[in-house]
């Protein structure tokens, strides 16, 4: 006889069905192997399995040659999210469950030695795929409840140990479904208290930061240390749109996957700020490994990916960003599999203007070496960032001002007005959702110009010597600043706005 056990395993960012089938054989020793592909933390699922179910006092079997086979068996498994199906299938197939109510649930969990479940990562697509294949349930550990119970139509039955699992299984523990109320984890979200409020000055910064978050276009802050640029950025979040449903989802997925998702957390509801330090790998940035996990930039999906000292970053990392920024996703491929994780960010740098460390050693330092220094960033990333901002040190007077700064919430409401605009434009265009990712022929139909306007970017064009690419981005930025305004035409002074912040395309940026 074999038993079957459902469970299930996660791909990228998704997740399949995994057979669990126990096989028991007359043996003079105890044999326990474990086939269908497993990593190293599957195989020494056996010794966690036999020690939790001694010490839960059931009866593990001995004297028998025990086969646990993963199906579908030539896609390699990972993780600890085994061990108790299989205890539940060692458990069934020695008659101390019943047979005829495993069926009906997707079964995962990490057993401790005693017998307790332990968390364990994806089980967001898990539970998702679980729903789709038409299972009544899933058992899982505490706490991982709140993260399955955000999805619907399917039933969450979550415990603290193995024997109270096989009491449920058993019919000799009544448990109704884990529920949990979407609208109070979306009212209990917060941006860790951060708000605009507390920069003092920066006016002109504030006003690119606000373009950047009405159209979701990546950003570049030029300036001295100490000038406010990492300050801002980590406020960014603050004024973006809430995140929707679907979108929290969509981020929850790739964290849960990861590992990263913070205990008894039902979804990421705010958006994510990932500041990963210069030295980090491509690997690291970009995704990756031996099992092609996701990187920083799949953990900025729907949020913000800050590079701090952007030029300190190796040329290879940067680079690798290329096809990610401009498709919105990044494919890892390996000999055996090929995995697609969404990275659709918001780019936000910074960076010194030189060198120096202050504008008095800036005489030390050539052209040359000047042009060698701001060439680390290079022309094809630079046209992948749309605005260009330098940020000037503050003066004396704005710090001591005593008169209250903007706060967050006023530039959130006319982001999301100008958002809203985008989301109404748009709505017959799949994946089309903000300015920043209008394609060549959506950009011609929403971005066109009057003659004037036309005839100032041409002008523009040929001066600054700037590319094609940059040519859409400041149509993209003309048709977000207008948004800003209520216009439904792009206007000449929209226009002459989104040129100045191209500011790095200018041969004389460096006088």
């Amino acid at each position: 006889m074999i038993t079957e056990i459902f469970s299930a395993a996660t791909s990228g960012v998704d997740a399949y069905i995994v057979r669990v089938e126990t096989h028991f054989d007359r043996s003079t020793q105890q044999v326990f192997s474990v086939v269908g592909l497993p990593d190293n933390a599957i195989k020494e699922a056996r010794d966690r399995v036999s020690a939790a179910i001694k010490n839960s006092n059931f009866v593990f079997p001995s004297l028998k040659k025990i086969t646990i086979n993963l199906s579908p068996a030539d896609i390699r498994k990972e993780g600890s999210s085994f061990d108790l199906p299989i205890a539940i299938g060692l458990l069934t197939e020695s008659n101390q469950v019943k047979a005829e109510n495993v069926k009906k649930y997707v079964i995962i969990g990490e057993l401790s030695l005693d017998g307790h479940l332990r968390r364990v990562p994806g089980v967001l697509p898990m539970t998702v795929t679980a729903r789709n294949e038409g299972f009544s349930g899933i058992i899982l550990p505490n706490s991982n409840a709140d993260e399955a119970a955000v999805v619907d139509g399917i039933d969450v039955f979550p415990f603290e140990t193995l024997i109270e699992v096989i009491e449920f299984l058993n019919c000799k523990l009544q448990k109704d479904p884990y529920k949990i109320s979407l609208e109070s984890i979306f009212k209990n979200s917060n941006n860790n208290g951060l708000d605009f409020a507390d920069v003092k000055g920066q006016n002109e910064v504030k006003r690119a930061v606000e373009i950047a978050a009405a159209g979701g276009h990546n950003i570049i802050m030029i300036g001295l240390p100490g000038s406010g640029k990492t300050m801002i950025a980590k406020r960014i979040p603050s004024i973006l749109p809430p995140l929707t449903l679907e979108e929290a989802i969509e981020t929850t997925k790739i964290h849960s996957v990861a590992g990263i998702l913070p205990p008894n957390t039902a979804l990421v509801t705010s958006r994510p700020f990932r500041s990963p330090h210069h030295t980090a790998s491509d690997v690291a940035i970009v995704g990756g490994g031996p099992n092609a996990k996701p990187g920083e930039i799949s953990f900025a999906h729907n949020g913000v990916l800050f590079l701090d000292e952007i030029t300190e970053f190796k040329k290879n990392v940067l680079e690798s960003l290329r096809q990610p920024l401009e498709d919105k996703v990044v494919t890892i491929s390996r000999s055996k599999l090929t995995i697609k994780y969404p990275c659709n960010f918001m780019l936000v740098a910074a960076m010194n203007p030189t060198p120096a460390g202050s504008q008095k050693e800036l005489l030390n330092y050539s052209e040359y070496e000047l042009r060698k220094y701001i060439s680390k960033i290079s022309g094809p990333i630079l046209d992948r960032i749309d605005i260009h901002i330098h940020v000037n040190p503050v003066d004396i007077s704005s710090i001591s001002n005593p008169v209250p700064n903007e706060p967050s919430s006023n530039i959130r409401e006319r982001v999301i007005k100008a958002r809203n605009l985008q989301l109404v434009r748009y709505k017959n265009i799949k994946g089309l959702y903000s300015n920043a990712n209008l394609t060549s022929s959506t950009l011609r139909k929403y971005c066109k110009l009057d003659p004037k306007s036309q005839s100032l970017l041409n002008t523009a064009i040929a001066k600054l010597s700037l590319s094609a690419r940059a040519y859409d981005k400041i149509l993209k930025l003309s048709r977000t600043i207008a948004d800003l305004e209520g216009s439904e035409s792009i206007l000449i002074h929209h226009v002459s706005e989104a040129i100045q912040y191209r500011s790095l395309d200018r041969e004389s940026w460096l006088q």
